[in-house]
């Protein structure tokens, strides 16, 4: 079976597409689109559990969302740089998947891992596309990125959300597959303790998406660049 795919998700860690922008990715393969994900480290300096934990945890996770590809980078945990060696390894498996489109996290976050993914992933889809780059696979570059913009304390307004209330179950269900990080957990990655459950936590933060667009559950993103309409009378979303 061929590694591309359409839409690629590319994270810190593994756990983080699941909680960012896991019920996209459920809904894009729903609709028939081919999915992956890359995460750049193995999780092997968390708090809980281990690298081995993690990786059984993350095929479980994938499985839920029905993805068909699960990739990693093996890059440093907790050491993440945006550095040639690092860039020359995502952009061979940005090249080998040749997505479309490509989810980064956002370029702010608590978690040094996270701002420098995102950075490291932007540079890499632009550099991928370089002909005399180097290393292995033909060039390629992604037409969109996107940042997953879930949990966010800033004031940034999302560019979209995305209606995730029928995949709803499947992120949780994803989400839960990491039992050693998150079972009786208040807070995770640019998730802030709020009291509650964490799995609550993340139900009433996709509920409050969700209600931007007047759905039961969403999932925000941003991209820098302005979007296209065609069709003014085919916008979503009532105004009054």
């Amino acid at each position: 079976m061929s590694d591309t795919v359409d839409l690629l998700a590319i994270a810190a860690h593994r756990d983080d597409v699941e909680l960012t922008c896991g019920g996209t990715l459920a809904k894009a393969v729903r609709a028939g689109h081919r999915v992956g994900i890359i995460d750049l480290t193995q999780g092997e300096t968390g708090t809980r559990g281990d690298a081995a934990t993690r990786a059984a945890e993350a095929e479980r996770a994938a499985q839920a969302l029905g993805v068909h590809l699960r990739l990693n980078a093996g890059l440093p945990d907790a050491h993440l740089r945006n550095d040639e060696p690092s860039r020359a390894t995502l952009v061979e498996l940005i090249r080998a998947t040749r997505p479309r489109v490509v989810i980064l996290p956002f370029p702010v976050g608590r978690h040094p891992d996270h701002r420098i993914a995102s950075e490291l992933g932007r540079d890499a889809c632009y550099l991928a596309g370089l002909a005399k780059y180097g290393g292995a696979g033909a060039p390629h570059r992604p037409f969109k990125i996107l940042h997953a913009l879930a949990y966010r304390e800033d004031p940034v307004k999302p560019t979209f959300v995305v209606d995730i209330s029928d995949c709803f179950e499947a992120k949780m269900q994803a989400i839960r597959c990491y039992a050693s990080q998150f079972d009786g957990a208040k807070a995770a990655g640019e998730i802030f303790p709020t009291g509650q459950d964490l799995y609550e936590l993340i139900r009433v933060q996709s509920a409050h998406y969700g209600s931007l667009i007047r759905r039961p559950y969403g999932e925000p993103f941003f991209c820098q660049e302005t979007l296209e309409v065609q069709d003014v009378l085919q916008l979503g979303v009532r105004s009054l």
